[in-house]
């Protein structure tokens, strides 16, 4: 199997079976952004107490790589500090750049990398990540 097959097959795979996806009923820092240019949206919730993303969800329509990058980065972000998810959307946005860029603890991240060979969907991929940030910003 090439890797862009197993790539493929694991932004499907989070497509298909979203993690995180859901509302709180409760109260939750929310952000709400929308990608003009494809009709992509997500609104992104966000449980942070003492500086720690304690979990976070998402909603939203969109296609598969913007579905898939908020399901992946819900995953990633769950306990780290501000600082840490701040740092893994930083890397993020390196990797859309095409820079090579490891994820350690959460690799299914990687499988975005081929986005970068087609700009008209990186912001497709970096909707979830823009959200998370000015969630951050909100929270500070």
């Amino acid at each position: 199997m090439q890797l862009d097959d197993l790539y493929r097959r694991v932004i499907m795979d989070h497509y298909k079976n979203p993690r995180n996806r859901g509302k709180f009923e409760d109260d939750a820092v929310t952000i709400d952004l929308n990608n003009p240019t494809c009709g992509d949206r997500i609104s992104l919730q966000m449980k942070v107490e003492d500086g720690i993303v304690k979990d976070a969800k998402y909603t939203g329509e969109g296609c598969s790589i913007s579905m898939s990058s908020a399901s992946m980065m819900t995953d990633a972000v769950k306990g780290k500090t501000l600082e840490e998810a701040l740092e893994l959307a930083s890397k993020f946005s390196c990797l859309m750049q095409g820079e090579d860029v490891e994820f350690e603890e959460y690799e299914d991240i990687e499988a975005l990398s081929g986005v970068n060979k087609f700009p008209a969907r990186i912001k497709c991929a970096t909707l979830a990540w823009n959200a998370l940030r000015k969630g951050i910003d909100d929270t500070e």
